[in-house]
């Protein structure tokens, strides 16, 4: 079967005409890319099907030879009520749409209501129905803290609880067709955490990554959505866009936080219809790719201030993964060391050298601005001037120390730190509670604690053998 069938699970149309089952399936695959489906021509089958197959929801016809669609429908709520069952009737009666309702029916149709009103409302039923998968598979896996396909992410070097959880949601959220906000500060690993969607979602297609910032309107809608020819001035042939390239498979849309409201209103359209116009065509084309975007931005925070459009944001965020910055993986310090050393020596064709064992300590007093990407390029700057024996923690003190030298005591907090209504301690009271989370902090590496303090490794000896003393 397929892997790129939508949605995960199938809808089964049942009806006694035959052409009816398929006009209804052309129309639901060409105008909304629904094309997970079974047909049943006679009522009798139904329950047999449902048995059978993946089933998860029905649009049924009421009136039907042999068994009624009304008792097909109280079957199913009773025997199977996980299911959601919409009614497809050409019965325009409000009192039998009242009845199928109260029944358990999800929704009620009528054969000849527009075909968009039809669509809208199937697409809602599919959508409810995952978000009930989702959360019910999303149960079992933090129960149970498993992970069913671990391999996918060997490739993430970690061992920190927040990040399983990560991988946790997203083997639930992978069968979704939804779009997924993928966000974080820079170089925490974003786009890894997009292959591995992409891999879980088991997608025949490539998954293309697209850089929207710093795109004018006209060129991002030209890369996304490509031309034909004679579309404009140069246009000497026609050219696929990347939603074209990604069929099948997933489009990576990244730094969607600085794509200007122009190309939202684009992107808003493109995720709503499902469709595109390439440029200079009057003849819309179904996207077949799933969309997936990050940035390290607060789309929030701009959606609140008008740098980006409120409708756009809550479309995005219908999934959403939050990946923590390195300052608060500190255990996987000596895991991505070990890593990133490892990896530095294998392309520069030296030995993997010691790692000095007061570096993890001494890493985790850095606020790595750059994060997992920042720690890379130190590992490999540190080896390539190595020499032999022990690694040199040279490098490693450089950054940490102009970090320090530029960081801003006041910038995380405005509280005070010292209560208004208390008497001020002493100098030799502070200096003392310095010393001590100094060395708490470097986990009484007397080396380390100077560097944290500032002073020399003599005076704070001397300031420990003199309060040890008192």
């Amino acid at each position: 079967m397929s892997s790129n069938l939508y949605p995960s699970f199938g809808i089964l149309l049942v009806d006694d005409e035959a052409s009816f089952l398929r006009s209804f399936s052309l129309m639901l695959e060409s105008q909304a890319g629904i094309n997970h489906l079974y047909q049943c021509q006679d009522s009798r089958d139904v329950m047999q099907t449902i048995a059978r197959e993946p089933i998860g929801l029905v649009l049924l016809d009421l009136t039907m030879p042999h068994l009624s669609g009304e008792a097909l429908l109280r079957q199913i709520v009773e025997q199977h009520p996980e299911i959601g069952v919409i009614v497809v009737s050409g019965l325009n009666q409000l009192e039998t749409a009242v009845h199928c309702m109260r029944l358990g029916a999800h929704d009620y149709f009528i054969k000849t209501t527009e075909e968009s009103r039809l669509l809208d409302g199937i697409q809602r039923a599919i959508r409810m129905q995952e978000m009930r998968l989702e959360n019910l598979e999303m149960r079992r896996r933090f129960l149970s803290d498993t992970l069913d396909r671990p391999e996918i992410f060997a490739d993430i070097v970690t061992q920190d609880k927040g990040m399983r959880s990560v991988f946790q949601y997203l083997e639930v959220i992978s069968a979704s067709s939804q779009p997924v906000l993928i966000s974080g500060e820079s170089g925490t690993g974003k786009e890894a955490i997009a292959r591995a969607i992409h891999a879980l979602s088991g997608r025949s297609g490539p998954m293309v990554s697209v850089n929207v910032a710093g795109l004018d309107d006209g060129i991002f809608a030209d890369t996304l959505f490509g031309h034909k020819r004679g579309a404009f001035t140069g246009a000497d042939k026609a050219r696929a866009g990347m939603i074209d390239q990604a069929s099948g498979g997933t489009l990576l849309l990244d730094e969607i936080g600085d794509l200007s409201l122009a190309s939202q209103i684009k992107l808003l359209r493109l995720l709503q219809e499902g469709e595109y116009y390439p440029l200079g065509s009057d003849r819309p084309k179904r996207i077949h790719a799933r969309v997936l975007v990050a940035t390290h931005h607060n789309l929030e925070r701009k959606q609140r201030d008008g740098s980006f459009r409120k409708d756009l944001y809550y479309r995005l965020c219908t999934h959403q993964v939050e990946l923590p910055p390195l300052r608060q993986r500190q255990g996987d310090l000596p895991l991505l060391l070990d890593y990133f050393l490892a990896e530095a020596a294998e392309e520069l064709g030296r030995n993997k050298p010691t790692v000095p064992k007061e570096l993890p300590t001494l890493l985790r007093h850095y606020t790595f601005p750059g994060n997992i990407r920042e720690l890379r390029a130190l590992c490999f700057d540190a080896l390539s001037r190595h020499q032999g024996g022990v690694l040199s923690m040279e490098v490693f003190r450089r950054v940490i120390g102009r970090d320090t030298a530029t960081t801003d005591p006041t910038a995380e907090s405005d509280a005070p730190l010292f209560a208004a209504d208390r008497p001020l301690p002493s100098l030799q009271e502070v200096a003392d509670l310095l010393v001590a989370e100094a060395m708490k902090r470097a986990q009484g590496n007397q080396s380390l604690a100077s560097r944290l303090l500032g002073i020399s490794q003599p005076a704070l000896s001397k300031r420990l053998k003199k309060s040890q003393s008192s």
